[in-house]
């Protein structure tokens, strides 16, 4: 099989964890390869999602690793042997990787749980909003660039339509829900969305009103995705240098505080509801 010259974020992820799996198992990539009957540079590979792995020589590495967690092991051979071409990758030529992975880590998600201060979150976005949210990065894109990530985004949202839909859990600070990206219709639309897809059987949304007391995470903002073992769980924030998946256990750890401790300041899902139709009834 050749090396690979784009890994995703999941491939990544699996080779990231193959590392991990080695450096606490105090092994040198050397002493692993000879191991193998393979070479340093080929471990490098494997380990940088660059090269595949077998499931039979990933679980040949678990044992020699003396990994105790099934769970995780399994989770990894699943990782592996997974061959599915999703859809995103019909977008890999026009769009940048950070789009294709984001849309790849939330179609495996067992759980999504996002903290939102700005925007609306991509997956309840309408198209109109999506439209002015893309619309205003500076330096401005061509019109045909930007349909074409309004489009993405938009097919993004299947996983909450689809039969098997991911559990996901959106805290919503107060801000986001009256900020007008674009008019008072546009607005008015938005928040009508966000009161449909609350009906739905697996999104719970959640209000932090203005004048609650104890919240001061107005930089909170974060995308929880959960993997099919905590250890594989994955976090999306923003910086100011551009998107950035998160997947350190400490950090992790934090991130899942974080999370609960915004939650627990939150309105609960009736009360949010009820609060976003009095925001509509305003417009």
């Amino acid at each position: 099989m050749p090396p690979r010259s784009q890994p995703t974020a999941r491939q990544v992820r699996l080779g990231t964890e193959l590392r991990r799996l080695r450096d606490a198992a105090g092994m040198t990539a050397r002493e692993v390869a000879r191991f193998l009957g393979s070479t340093s540079g080929q471990m490098s590979q494997m380990e940088a999602g660059i090269a595949g792995v077998s499931e039979e020589r990933l679980r040949r590495l678990a044992s020699h690793y003396a990994c105790a967690e099934q769970e995780l092991v399994d989770a990894l051979v699943e990782m592996a042997v997974d061959r599915t071409r999703g859809w995103w990758e019909d977008h890999r030529d026009t769009l940048a990787p950070t789009f294709l992975d984001l849309a790849e880590l939330e179609h495996h998600a067992r759980v999504i749980q996002v903290i939102a201060t700005a925007h609306v979150p991509g997956l309840l976005q309408t198209e109109e909003y999506a439209r002015a949210v893309f619309g205003y990065w500076v330096p401005p894109r061509p019109e045909s660039e930007l349909e074409q990530w309004v489009a993405f985004r938009l097919r993004r949202q299947q996983v909450l339509e689809r039969e098997d839909a991911v559990p996901y859990e959106a805290v919503l600070h107060e801000s986001v829900l009256r900020t007008r990206v674009a008019d008072r219709r546009v607005a008015r639309a938005q928040l009508n969305e966000l009161l449909r897809q609350s009906e739905r059987p697996a999104v719970a949304l959640r209000v932090i009103p203005f004048d609650v007391d104890g919240f001061a995470g107005a930089s909170s903002s974060l995308v929880y995705m959960g993997g099919r073992v905590p250890t594989l769980d994955t976090v999306q924030r923003d910086t100011p240098y551009g998107t950035a998946l998160v997947d350190a256990a400490a950090q992790l750890r934090a991130m899942r505080t974080l999370f609960r401790k915004v939650e627990s300041v939150s309105l609960d899902p009736a009360r949010s509801r009820d609060f976003i139709h009095r925001l509509v009834k305003e417009l």
